[in-house]
């Protein structure tokens, strides 16, 4: 594996910060920023672009926090459907209190919550009373009929003049939200109206990671971010206003040059002409330029491609085949030049489970590229056990050697066993390691052992069998990127726990 550093994370920020100071400059001193993807814990983009920081996005925005504010739009329609976040498990209201407290926590000022798409729902209106009992400002905007095509409705008293006016105090104001659908765009365009009703001078722009502009349309990174979305049907395409008005090649996905036409006829009513003549004009991404080993970043985003593909199948296997999304994943693979055999752990688990008669097996690929095992057995899951030997192969402990002692092990069995009502008495990744913790009180070599966690961040992981949520979220917390066979343990049972 040997990850090599393919991204420059300190050119990132000072580059990307200075470019948006440029354009709010570029609008008089007012700048409505849609903000796409997510604004920290960015681990898609830290992935395929090694060296880039998940909180990258933030830290840029820190070095704006003088001129920046943050106003987070939310759904009123998503929050009537209680609709939740999967990476969080938490429903989408709950989650703009999340990212207002995480918000003021790093220091950047929360202004205020706007409410899209307001149609009177109940919930909607409770969200918006338990947010005004915290102090917390917000707006509502309302649905406009014919929403996105009929522009000179939108752009009219009877349109973006129904919502309520955000009052905003600084020259950045960046939009965010919990998740996408929820109305950035409308809502920066809704204030640009305002504004120039107003008198004020004010633009747009769009910062979106992906896809990267300035890269080949096929490029591994692009294709990566399309397998990141292959649900959602986003597909990266050349855009062709900026190929026609620069004759210059640049990528943007399918939403944005589907709906630059009806975008730039609204600028010109609101302000009388437009100030761009491509989608790409829109972006202030920077990251293209920060490439420094392409290589590097081709190599990562192949692999993302086929860890995206394991994860649709796992889903399908959990949920049924409700999506084409799979067609689209091996599409993307072909176009990557990559196959399921180019993720070496595959192989690697699989062979030790072929010689464990079918055992369920996990494999470990480590930073200098070896690769671990782990078997099932009375005392451990699969994926425990090649997590101790991972941290034994790291710390140059003899593979022999026992870390937990089964006398350790047993307490812990019988506690799940005889007391919490489990049929499985072996030990799940997380029991394992609260085991290892306790030994490293008293055991050098267990303390040695526990010191390698860290080192695990970024390897590779697989598994024989679908694994349990607990184990997977064992697995995100080390930074350990894995991938399972579509297959439960007991094919035979109707119901599985997750």
């Amino acid at each position: 594996m040997l990850v090599t550093i393919g991204f420059d994370n300190e050119k990132y920020l000072k580059l990307q910060s200075q470019h948006i100071r440029d354009r709010i400059a570029q609008f008089g001193n007012k700048l409505y920023l849609e903000f796409g993807g997510k604004l920290f814990d960015d681990y898609h983009a830290s992935r395929v672009l090694p060296g880039f920081q998940p909180d990258s996005k933030l830290q840029m925005l820190l070095q704006l926090k003088d001129q920046a504010e943050i106003v987070i739009v939310i759904s009123a329609e998503d929050i009537e459907e209680n609709k939740v976040r999967g990476d969080y498990g938490i429903t989408y209201d709950l989650d703009v209190l999340r990212l207002i407290d995480v918000f003021q926590e790093a220091g950047l000022f929360v202004g205020s919550v706007c409410l899209t798409k307001f149609a009177g729902q109940a919930s909607a209106e409770l969200f918006q009373k338990r947010l005004e009992s915290m102090g917390i400002r917000s707006y509502r905007h309302y649905k406009i009929p014919g929403y996105p095509g009929d522009v000179n409705r939108i752009v009219s008293d009877e349109g973006y003049g129904k919502n309520e006016y955000i009052e905003t105090e600084r020259p950045l104001v960046v939009i965010t939200a919990p998740g996408p659908g929820s109305g950035k765009m409308a809502t920066c365009l809704s204030q640009l109206y305002h504004e120039h009703k107003r008198g004020i001078q004010a633009g747009y722009a769009k910062f979106e990671t992906f896809p990267i502009w300035n890269i080949p349309l096929k490029h591994p990174v692009n294709l990566a971010y399309e397998a990141a979305t292959a649900d959602l049907n986003d597909v990266n395409m050349i855009d062709p206003f900026h190929l026609e008005a620069y004759g210059v090649t640049t990528v943007n996905y399918n939403r944005d040059i589907e709906i630059f036409p009806v975008v730039n006829a609204m600028f010109e009513l609101i302000s009388g002409k437009s100030p761009y003549r491509s989608p790409t004009d829109m972006g202030v991404n920077m990251a293209g330029k920060c490439i420094i080993d392409d290589d590097a970043c081709r190599w990562a985003s192949r692999q993302e491609i086929i860890r995206r593909y394991y994860n649709c199948l796992c889903e399908h296997k959990k949920n049924g085949a409700s999506r084409d999304d799979r067609f689209k994943l091996e599409l993307l693979m072909k176009q990557a030049g990559v196959s399921i055999k180019d993720r070496f752990v595959v192989d690697a688990a699989l062979k030790k489970e072929a010689e464990t008669n079918g055992q369920p097996a996990a494999a470990i690929e480590l930073e200098d590229g070896t690769i671990v095992t782990g078997r099932t057995s009375d005392l451990l899951g699969a994926s425990a056990a090649a997590l101790l030997n991972a941290l034994k192969k790291l710390a140059g402990i003899d593979h022999g050697k026992k870390l937990v002692s089964p006398d350790a092990i047993e307490p812990i069995q019988r506690l799940k066993t005889d007391y919490l009502g489990s049929r499985n008495p072996r030990l799940h990744t997380d029991e394992i390691l609260i085991a290892l913790s306790s030994s490293a009180a008293h055991n050098p070599v267990a303390r040695l052992a526990m010191e390698q966690l860290p080192k695990l961040r970024g390897c590779q992981a697989h598994s024989t069998v679908l694994l349990s949520s607990v184990d997977e979220q064992v697995f995100k917390k080390l930074g350990i990127l894995l991938t399972c066979e579509p297959k439960y343990e007991q094919e035979d049972r109707k119901y599985h726990k997750r």
